[in-house]
């Protein structure tokens, strides 16, 4: 066979137990919402947990220690991560416009005012200007990691790779603590739907982004990363970036705008 730039990746059944492991979890899910228990829920968990680990292993080995990732599937990645957030915009798009929909034109049902009435909504001046600071710190603290990675100072990569990580979960028990005690629930008609869909699944994006940073911190410490071949790290940079912008739409959609 001729030798050629391009990585064809060996038959693993990672992209078949996730698939199984996420029809799993939205099945125990929905058992949960109905009172049928945890059982199926926590399964699922497990074997998602357990096929990231493996899959994000394989793919660690492949471009730090076989060397499989060349410029030309380095390039073909980085195209694939800026895809997958075109299409996050996409996603956070329909969320927007749903917003808007309703409350620049807010029907009779809703008191034709925004927000409606008998909705109390959370003052944008405490917590989300806080989570707002936080993780515009977060954004700064990344691109300082990523500077000093360049660099190839890898002590000071690590101090703000950590910070960044920090942030991201203080960030999340903050946004609990919203949502334990904010004054409406996901059920109070579409104020109530709109709000703790949006600011959840960006929630969700601050997790999965979290665990990304997390690993590349990992991986920092234990010198996977080079001052030209950290693609891993790029990759979780754009996408936290990515999270900051839309936390920053959000606040001014929803907390300050729409309050």
């Amino acid at each position: 066979m001729p030798r050629q730039p391009f990585h064809l990746v060996d038959f693993r059944p990672w992209p078949l137990t996730s698939a199984l492991a996420t029809f799993l979890l939205a099945v125990g899910l929905a058992r949960w919402f109905h009172g049928h228990g945890v059982l199926c829920l926590c399964l699922a968990i497990t074997v998602i947990t357990l096929s990231i680990v493996q899959w994000w292993r394989d793919v660690i080995r492949e471009g730090t220690f076989i060397g499989a990732h060349t410029s030309y599937v380095a390039s073909g990645l980085r195209w694939g991560i800026i895809l997958f957030i075109v299409s996050e915009v996409c996603f956070f798009f329909a969320f927007f416009w749903a917003f808007f929909h309703r409350s620049l034109a807010p029907t009779p049902e809703l008191g034709c005012c925004w927000p409606p009435v008998g909705i109390t909504p959370i003052n944008p001046f405490r917590v989300p200007l806080l989570n707002t600071a936080v993780l515009l710190a977060s954004g700064v603290t990344v691109t300082w990691a990523h500077h000093r990675l360049i660099e190839g100072n890898r002590t000071n990569a690590i101090q703000a790779l950590s910070l960044t990580v920090a942030l991201g979960i203080y960030f999340t028990f903050l946004q609990l603590g919203e949502y334990i005690r904010a004054p409406f629930s996901i059920t109070d008609r579409i104020y109530g739907t709109t709000f703790f869909v949006s600011t959840g699944f960006h929630g969700a994006h601050v997790l999965i982004g979290t665990t990304f940073l997390s690993v590349c911190l990992i991986r920092t410490i234990l010198s996977h990363f080079s001052t030209g071949h950290h693609f891993g790290f790029e990759a979780a940079a754009w996408y936290w970036h990515f999270v900051d912008v839309v936390w920053i739409c959000l606040y001014l959609r929803i907390y300050w705008w729409g309050a």
